[in-house]
């Protein structure tokens, strides 16, 4: 019997949607007095212009210091002293902002989500976002700028999202596009992004729909939609040719990345992709693994991932160096599993192991409120279509051991693949040959 068909959750959900645009999601779950609130905008990096970037990054940190009804800093102490927890992140396509409350605290959630949408230009001043800008410039230092290997994959995205691609440039943006942003631009991205037309509010846990459809509606009907949404082109042109590049780093072993470009969250293969990650490096028993890292023993770690992009998908191999072993020889043995993917069908073992895998970690990961909640969100926003959430685990399901390799062939190709070393710098450990300077 599969997972899926064990599988006893329980994702009924209700859909309506305001006057002024906002769609909101009601799923109901009284096992625990908790209500999950996430209201996710339909931004992100990708929205951003080159010399511009960074600020759905920077509006993440802003929309925590208050707006016209709520002091600075108070968001988190209301939520705090109602024994919740409140937080928010930003990605390529989107930003979230979510509430996790005692079920009687809904309308806490409510009010301080409506207030920063609704009210947020009073608080959006010079003093807040010079403050702002250098938490964020911070960040980059600590994140980015003296991380070991910390460049690495703004690097991978640079050659395999050429500009102007909007995944081009990182989410956190770049050093000087950050100090460049004038408080009427900031402002001007708040106006075209943060309104209820281009947001999903989900509320999951402990409530009467219909009682918390009417507070919805009464802390957001009266906020006014904006203006339509400026569409993003996002051409994904041929690379012409494998793309490299060597970073020399504050790091003692190489560590290797080799990137393609895959299809889009929600298409048949990039699920096949995401199966095949997990035959090449879920767990112990993984092909990768046991090869590089157990009978080789070549390599200290080795992952392969897809992104779940909205316009295209990442997928990377990383593999870091044991002591004494070259860059060229981590490469190598990473493309040899590529092209044996592309070439030869996974066995049926394998294949189970890693649906299995990543059924466990889908089902695992749907027990908790506050994850059932994003996921409604996420396919309320990519796709308008909520349901979605009910039918994840069956596009597992559907994949055949030929996708895996069909997926291989047609995108991990080496004239559309990315190679990005990072190795030791002179002052780490001996000189290195002129071959490890960057090429572009």
């Amino acid at each position: 019997m599969s997972l899926s068909a064990t599988s006893s959750l329980d994702l009924r959900f209700e859909r309506h949607a305001l006057a002024n645009g906002l769609r909101v999601i009601l799923h109901r779950d009284t096992s625990l007095p908790l209500v999950a609130v996430n209201l996710w905008y339909h931004v992100g990096s990708k929205n951003e212009k080159p010399g511009r970037t960074g600020f759905a990054h920077l509006f993440e940190h802003m929309l925590f210091q208050g707006s016209q009804h709520i002091p600075t800093h108070d968001h988190f102490r209301f939520v705090q002293q109602v024994g919740g927890i409140t937080n928010g992140s930003t990605w390529y396509d989107r930003t979230n902002y979510y509430e996790i409350l005692p079920s009687h605290h809904l309308e806490l959630g409510l009010w301080l989500e409506s207030d920063r949408m609704g009210f947020l230009l009073p608080a959006i001043t010079q003093e807040n976002l010079d403050n702002q800008r250098d938490v964020v410039m911070n960040e980059r230092r600590q994140r980015v700028d003296n991380q070991p290997y910390g460049r690495a994959g703004e690097r991978v995205h640079e050659l395999l999202y050429p500009d102007p691609h909007p995944y081009h440039w990182p989410v956190i943006g770049y050093m000087e596009d950050i100090a460049a942003a004038t408080l009427e631009e900031v402002r001007g991205f708040f106006r075209t992004y943060y309104t209820p037309n281009n947001a999903v509010l989900t509320l999951a846990g402990d409530f009467d729909p219909d009682d918390a459809l009417r507070k919805v509606e009464a802390w957001f009907g009266d906020i006014p939609p904006g203006p339509p949404i400026p569409p993003v082109a996002a051409p994904l042109i041929s690379l012409g040719g494998e793309q490299r590049a060597v970073l020399e780093s504050d790091v003692h072993l190489p560590r290797v990345y080799i990137a393609f470009r895959g299809p889009a969250y929600g298409q048949h293969l990039w699920y096949a992709a995401d199966l095949l990650s997990s035959v090449l490096t879920g767990g112990k028993s993984s092909r990768l693994y046991h090869d590089l890292v157990y009978d080789r023993q070549i390599a200290q770690e080795v992952g392969v991932y897809i992104s779940p992009y909205e316009a295209a998908a990442t997928f990377m191999m990383i593999a870091t160096a044991r002591p004494g072993v070259s860059a060229e020889e981590i490469e190598r043995a990473l493309l040899d599993h590529m092209e044996q993917a592309a070439a030869v069908l996974p066995a049926a073992a394998d294949l189970e192991r890693a649906r299995n895998r990543m059924l466990t970690e889908h089902f695992s990961s749907m027990q908790k409120l506050e994850n059932r909640a994003d996921q409604f969100s996420q396919f309320t926003t990519y796709f308008d279509d909520p349901a979605g959430v009910a039918t994840e685990a069956e596009r597992y399901q559907e994949v055949a051991a030929g996708d895996l390799s069909d997926f291989a062939a047609r995108y991990c190709t080496p004239s559309e693949r990315v190679v990005v070393w990072v190795v030791p710098n002179v002052s780490t450990v001996s000189p290195i040959s002129d071959s490890a300077e960057e090429t572009r």
